[in-house]
């Protein structure tokens, strides 16, 4: 059972005790990322991420660091388009330690000068591997053109030029309107009690609730096309269609489809793209949902002077997809692998402490594992062939790396 606390202020604590397990994972979460940041200041949500590990008014980065590895525990954090998690997980006779660190860091981080130039450059750097990494820079693209100046199709990374713009005043000035106590979700799972809730009320309790920044605008699905001039050994190709929410009904119905087209081995895209015609090595598809959109992304890597024929591909599996409709085999053969894969993930408290952490902060309410199985195993053929009608059948974006830098005639 989880159960659930709000504080005065509006943070919200989330308790899963698992009495089996000798660990704990806890996670701050804030309901903030790279969709509320603007073209000035792109980056900025992750550039904060880093900068909360480079020390507080009583511990160096070298002192953070060193007090998870003398317990035997992890910490880390990560930034997505709307959402920011620092998190540990520890040994259950440390959680209080573990606690107290993240809220030093929440709360005290310093955000020297020095250390911000230094960690422009450690940034900079990951922005040189991931354009380095062309099946990844692909993605970008495509989120790029999909959300069409959008701020959910900006890179989580930044861009050299806003992080050249960096300062401690505007790390501050963007942490005090979106690192809110209305938009923070602490998370706790495993071997743990409510003696864990009353430390995180005391740490805190005084936490100022400030006004919230403005939230982002809906976007609107764009079927532009971006191609990047690149040279690799491969071109590599991505095309998007719009998604669902994750609030929409037919998400589930969409997952599904998706695990059908391109979600594994036994998927069309993987049989019929790299099993039968040998064209590509990896071909997959997957869907992103946001709380107001969603993108559902085909991904495929293969020969420059095998780029039309792969583009040709992926639009005749999509097609005879949507003509000829799955299988009862297929149907339940999906279902069976994402309820799997969302029961394997609850076999790890990191895996627990985040589902609670982000139904909350996403739909507002608990949502257990038997009601998303249930809702999983209610989608029907006509279901997904429904689902496939409407995301197919309207116009796709696309992207491109390759060494020619050109969009394949098929496509």
């Amino acid at each position: 059972m989880i159960r659930k606390k709000t504080l005065k202020n509006g943070v919200r604590i989330l308790l899963e005790d698992i009495p089996s397990v000798r660990s704990v994972s806890i996670g701050i979460w804030v309901g903030t990322g790279t969709r509320f940041e603007n073209n000035t200041n792109n980056g900025i949500s992750h550039f904060i991420e880093h900068m909360l590990f480079k020390g507080t008014e009583t511990r160096t980065a070298r002192d953070i660091a060193e007090a998870f590895d003398k317990i035997g525990g992890q910490v880390n954090a990560f930034t997505s388009k709307e959402t920011t998690c620092y998190y540990a997980k520890v040994m259950d006779r440390d959680a209080h330690f573990a606690v107290n660190v993240l809220a030093d860091m929440f709360f005290n981080s310093k955000f020297e000068k020095q250390d911000m130039e230094k960690e422009k450059q450690v940034i900079g750097e990951e922005i040189k591997m991931y354009e380095d990494t062309p099946d990844d820079l692909v993605h970008d693209l495509l989120n790029a053109v999909s959300f069409n100046h959008h701020p959910l199709g900006f890179p989580i990374l930044g861009t050299r030029e806003t992080l050249a713009g960096f300062n401690p005043d505007e790390l501050r000035r963007y942490m005090r309107s979106h690192y809110t106590p209305d938009h923070v979700v602490i998370s706790v799972a495993g071997h743990a009690d409510e003696g864990i809730v009353q430390e995180i009320e005391t740490l805190f309790s005084d936490f100022a609730s400030v006004q919230s920044a403005e939230r982002s605008a809906v976007p609107s699905f764009n079927p532009g096309k971006i191609a990047r001039k690149k040279e690799t050994e491969q071109a590599h190709i991505c095309l998007g269609f719009s998604g669902y929410s994750n609030h929409d009904r037919e998400l589930a119905p969409l997952m599904v489809m998706n695990n059908v087209l391109g979600g594994g081995m036994s998927s069309r895209l993987f049989q019929e793209i790299r099993e039968e015609r040998g064209l590509a090595y990896s071909v997959f598809s997957f869907h992103s949902s946001f709380r107001d959109s969603g993108l559902l992304t085909i991904y495929g890597g293969t020969g420059a002077d095998q780029i039309d024929d792969l583009g040709k591909a992926l639009l005749d599996t999509i097609h005879r997809f949507v003509d000829q409709g799955i299988s009862v085999a297929e149907l339940e053969s999906s279902k069976a692998q994402i309820n799997g894969s969302l029961i394997f993930g609850l076999e790890s408290t990191n895996g627990r402490m985040g589902r609670n952490a982000k139904n909350e902060l996403v739909l507002g309410k608990e949502r257990s594992i038997d009601e998303t199985v249930a809702l999983i195993d209610a989608v029907t053929i006509d279901d997904v062939q429904k689902t496939a009608q409407h995301v197919f059948e309207q116009p796709y974006s696309c992207s491109i790396v390759s060494p020619s830098g050109k969009m394949p005639v098929t496509l």
